[in-house]
């Protein structure tokens, strides 16, 4: 079988090097030898096999197995050089019929009317939270970071992530306030110091739900940010003035954005602004990669934009501002991997090698995902109001400058009080 593989390797890597070593003995080098090199040993002829059939779950499973080993370079050099070569060149009539069974699954999986929402939120987001103490920032803010101006830290970036989508929603004081999909409380706690608003963060993760009211408890929040165990759907009978989601659109489905854009119609006071912030890429993919979507997301599905306006649309609420960040997810996931495998023995610890290589080759895959697959970010605005937000964007800057002036003064009275 290391003839199929070394076959196929052949006709995708023509650019850069690789290294393969088959479990026959044979070794070759692949590609026209340019950009930083890499090389993998493949244990087994049965991981061959798998590979060949379904390059898009079997390598990153042989991977954690420790049937792919890496001997030059890392993962994420292994997967930079296999994303920035034409994929479509690994494909045969075999792996294509795979691959549309994965399609063809996840297209109806999406569109059944069983809500496995909590079950696919607590497989990610469940997890023991001193995983994520590895690698996130110190207000374990998942999601992009906004490094602006380019070259700050991740604390930094994450600060002016929150800054900037503040910003961009007009809070008054007073103002009432829905984030959906509310973390661990960091934008919620933010938006309600910021700008005196109250919050109600919903999440479907009770162990976000638990790690948020203790952070807000701790911050003296508690009288204005409320975090509640609740499905954005069965919300009923309540407005806000703002509505704001950061990173869980990704986990709506293809299926229901009709539905999720007419509950935010439906949540939002007419004179309302909606921000949402999600990952978005260039074409239609119809799925999510299957190892992606089996061991980290599932459910998971990151939509072009023609996926989404046409949902937007039908429900006439206004788009006021769409907003590109091309290239800020691959820094941000560029430092959380560096941060994750600088702490390998703790995460080993917390939970085993296979773990740790499973979470090595998530966010490896994902920063080549924005790096070589152009995947983006996109904010987008919304409003049913055609005088809610200004006609020019210059409220931002201003906006920013106002909450960054705010950030340092609460900053220099923290020092002061220890």
């Amino acid at each position: 079988m290391s003839a199929a593989l070394s076959n196929l390797l052949r006709r995708l890597v023509q650019k850069g090097k690789l290294t393969v070593a088959f479990s026959s003995g044979e070794k070759v080098v692949l590609g026209d030898g340019t950009g930083q090199p890499a090389a993998i040993r493949i244990a087994d002829a049965a991981a061959e096999k798998a590979i060949v059939r379904d390059p898009g779950l079997k390598f990153g499973e042989m991977y954690m197995d420790g049937r792919v080993l890496v001997e030059e370079g890392d993962i994420f050099d292994v997967l930079s050089i296999i994303k920035s070569n034409d994929l479509a060149n690994a494909a045969t009539f075999a792996n294509s019929i795979v691959a549309l069974g994965h399609v063809l699954r996840q297209q109806v999986k999406s569109r059944l009317p069983v809500n496995r929402n909590r079950y696919n939120v607590a497989h990610h987001y469940d997890l023991d939270g001193k995983l994520f103490n590895l690698f996130l920032d110190e207000d374990w803010q998942y999601s992009c970071a906004y490094f602006h101006p380019p070259g700050i830290s991740l604390d930094e970036a994450q600060r002016a992530k929150k800054r900037h989508i503040a910003a961009k929603l007009l809070l008054e004081p007073g103002q009432k306030v829905l984030e959906v999909g509310s973390g661990w409380g960091g934008m919620a706690m933010y938006l309600a110091e910021a700008s005196d608003v109250e919050v109600t963060g919903i999440t479907l993760s009770e162990e976000q739900l638990k790690v948020s009211r203790e952070r807000a408890e701790r911050r003296g929040l508690a009288d204005r940010v409320r975090f509640e165990l609740q499905d954005y759907r069965t919300m009923q009978g309540r407005q806000f003035d703002r509505i704001v989601s950061v990173g869980m659109f990704e986990h709506v489905g293809i299926g229901n954005y009709g539905n999720f854009f007419r509950k935010m119609k439906e949540l939002l006071t007419p004179e309302g602004v909606m921000l949402l912030h999600s990952i978005g890429q260039i074409y239609k993919p119809w799925a999510t990669n299957p190892w992606i979507e089996k061991y980290i997301f599932p459910g998971g599905y990151i939509p072009a934009l023609s996926e989404v306006l046409p949902s937007v649309e039908s429900t006439r609420l206004l788009v006021k501002d769409i907003e590109i960040l091309p290239m800020h997810y691959a820094w941000t996931l560029r430092a959380w991997r560096e941060r994750f495998v600088a702490r390998r023995e703790e995460a080993v610890r917390l939970y085993d090698e296979r773990f740790f290589r499973m979470w090595e080759f998530y966010l490896a895959a994902s920063e080549t995902a924005f790096l070589h697959d152009k995947h983006f970010v996109f904010q987008l605005q919304l409003s049913p109001s055609l005088s809610s937000v200004p006609v020019s964007r210059d409220y931002i800057a201003q906006k920013e400058r106002e909450l960054l002036e705010f950030e340092r003064t609460r900053r220099r009275l923290e020092l002061v009080a220890v």
